[in-house]
């Protein structure tokens, strides 16, 4: 007996879970090193581009996007996001060995929210109802509803670039990770409809002809590159522990706002089980928000007019903790 659609979504979903909480870290070591070598991401700096370990957590985190690509051909939106708490388990775990962003005994608690939440949600999640042709996708992403939705998205985003940021886009984690998940849930309901585009040309019935296959794609690159720019000036700025749980609580939200707008993913569903999936749902994004109470602080970077050598490779330590060779400016101490 076949596995259901359902359940070769959770296993992929999962998969994608495990390399996206490792990427996380990944990313956050190479930006480490090459702000420490060069200008910080998070200032506009691009030298971390030279650094292998942040191509290896790109690597990872494309790998990671494939099998979540793969997972939202088969299961619907509402069972395939949620299932990404499970990257902030990852991400949390490795953080704390490899970072030195120490799991508070309350973030565990939040780990097994997320975790009694995700099997909440696969249990009640509604079975896929995959489109006959990407036509009637485009007939589902051009309904009013839908419509407005990404107007108000593209909007708030437009307002966090041009007037947030420059202002608060290095003190508030929420400039940054607003704009990766409100760009981030169009990015799903595109990579869905190019998803069932290719499974459809797969089983014989060619979608590459249509114009609306090539604009779904075209706007999956945009938002993906937007993004990552995002993502990573995010990473270099605040602390792994916080971004991974913040930005999954808000990616989660608005995947599933878009989802249930375009495909009508609760369409057919009795009300207990919506009801058992919002719960699950709330579950999940109270473990993220536990998490994010119990994090340790980030070590604020060094003052502008200090220049620090670290002897001891990569990590971020404070005076007490490190051997440094510190040259302060002169007029500290001197008078012209």
């Amino acid at each position: 007996m076949g596995l259901s659609d359902n359940l070769k979504g959770v296993i992929l979903a999962v998969a994608s879970s495990a390399f996206i909480g490792s990427s996380f870290i990944l990313k956050k070591k190479g930006l480490k090193r090459g702000g420490a070598s060069g200008i910080r991401a998070g200032v506009g700096g691009y030298t971390y581009l030279l650094e292998p370990l942040w191509w290896a957590g790109m690597i990872t985190m494309i790998m990671g996007e494939i099998a979540n690509f793969v997972a939202y051909i088969y299961a619907p939106a509402v069972l395939v996001t949620p299932l990404g708490a499970l990257s902030i388990i990852v991400s949390a775990c490795l953080a704390h060995f490899l970072l030195n962003e120490r799991i508070q005994k309350m973030g565990i608690v939040g780990c097994v929210s997320c975790i009694v939440g995700s099997v909440m949600i696969v249990i009640h999640a509604p079975q896929e109802h995959t489109p006959s042709s990407v036509q009637d996708i485009w007939t589902l992403a051009t309904q009013p509803a839908f419509l407005v939705y990404v107007v108000a998205t593209l909007s708030a985003v437009l307002a966090l670039v041009l007037h947030f940021e420059p202002h608060y886009g290095q003190t508030n984690i929420l400039v940054y990770l607003g704009i990766c998940s409100l760009m981030g849930s169009l990015t799903v309901v595109s990579i869905k409809a190019i998803g069932i585009a290719i499974k459809l040309t797969l089983d014989g019935m060619s979608q590459i002809a249509y114009p609306q296959t090539w604009f779904f794609l075209t706007v999956a690159v945009i938002c993906v590159i937007t993004q990552l720019i995002y993502l990573n000036k995010a990473l270099d700025t605040f602390n792994a522990t916080l971004v991974s749980p913040v930005y999954y609580v808000m990616f989660t939200t608005f995947t599933i706002i878009a989802s249930v707008i375009m495909f009508k993913d609760w369409s057919g569903q009795n009300a207990g089980s919506i009801a058992s999936e919002i719960c699950g749902l709330i579950t999940v994004l109270s473990g993220t928000i536990i998490l994010h109470v119990t994090r340790e602080q980030e070590p604020p970077p060094p003052p502008v007019g200090t220049v620090t050598w670290f002897i001891n490779g990569d990590s971020l330590k404070s005076p007490e903790e490190e051997h440094l060779i510190t040259h302060h400016r002169l007029d500290e101490y001197y008078e012209p």
